[in-house]
């Protein structure tokens, strides 16, 4: 990333309970600028698409998504390393990125945004002419 942070994390605890009873878990996010914007990628296994929830507002985004993990008919789980039923991130978004233009994808339980910053703060080639 630039020195310019364009994306930042809001602060909140790696898991914490909340008024449903539903624990939280953070998802490890990856996020890459370049200079047409910035892309984001969210690790939410068990989560489909009808199970996710994305808000964005002028400057936050939240991402959400509820975990379904099947199991076989006549079986329970015995033990689990995590027990949380859902994820929740949220990030404060910077004046550079044309929200009404993102792009997200869900593949293989990775969420993929692309959110493309604005023309005006985009770099730009200047051709020089010779007289």
């Amino acid at each position: 990333m630039t020195e310019k942070t364009n994306l930042a994390a809001s602060e909140s605890k790696p898991m914490q309970k909340s008024n449903t009873n539903l624990q939280t878990l953070r998802p490890p996010v990856n996020i890459f600028e370049d200079a047409e914007g910035i892309t984001l990628e969210a690790d939410m296994p068990g989560v489909s698409k009808d199970r996710l929830r994305l808000e964005m507002d002028r400057d936050s985004l939240l991402i959400e998504g509820d975990i379904q993990l099947d199991m076989p008919d006549g079986t329970e789980a015995r033990y689990a390393d995590i027990r949380a039923t859902r994820y929740s991130r949220s990030f404060a978004l910077s004046h550079e990125l044309e929200t009404e233009r993102v792009d997200a994808s869900l593949k293989d339980g990775v969420l993929r945004l692309h959110i493309p910053k604005r023309a005006e703060v985009r770099p730009r080639k200047i051709e020089v002419s010779v007289t």
